[in-house]
């Protein structure tokens, strides 16, 4: 569960599962460092539970309500998941014919792979005389993330969500 750092209390239409909500927010990395936002731009909408945020983000807008704002922790478990050592891979230099040919292969650099369920990317870490080191952990995996709301508007589930 994502721990509360701050949030200005209402009497209004609380967020449940099934809510239709519109919200500005920022992610930010421990140090602070922002990773997205809506903030500059268009607030978000949504309805809670359709799969656009990750679960760990969801279940953090839980009982926040229309002029909510609130910094809410998504331990990384909630988040991005935790790092996992065996998805860092080293791998043949020949699966990377086709990732030469378009920019040098050298550390920092994004690759995909076809996967049985769509494409697996990954970033290289190092590059060896005939293997190359990538990682395919997510990016932010490992770290706890702060979400950083503003709740503009809440909507209650429509009935037929409800009942479902």
């Amino acid at each position: 569960m994502a721990d509360l750092i701050a949030s200005s209390e209402g009497s209004k239409q609380k967020i449940q599962m099934g809510s239709r909500i519109s919200l500005h927010f920022a992610l930010l990395m421990p140090g602070g460092e922002e990773i997205d936002t809506t903030r500059r731009g268009k607030p978000a909408a949504l309805t809670l539970g359709d799969g656009n945020l990750l679960p760990g983000f969801e279940s953090a807008l839980l009982g926040l309500s229309a002029g909510d704002d609130a910094q809410l922790i998504v331990p990384a478990e909630q988040a991005f998941g935790e790092r996992v050592e065996a998805n860092v891979r080293l791998l043949a230099k020949t699966l990377f014919a086709e990732f030469t040919s378009e920019e040098p292969l050298e550390p920092g650099l994004v690759v995909s792979f076809q996967a049985p369920d769509g494409e697996l990317p990954g970033v290289v870490k190092a590059v060896y005389e005939d293997t190359v080191q990538v990682d395919f952990n997510h990016p932010l995996s490992g770290s706890d993330i702060t979400f950083d709301v503003s709740i503009l508007s809440v909507e209650a589930p429509l009935a037929e969500d409800a009942a479902s």
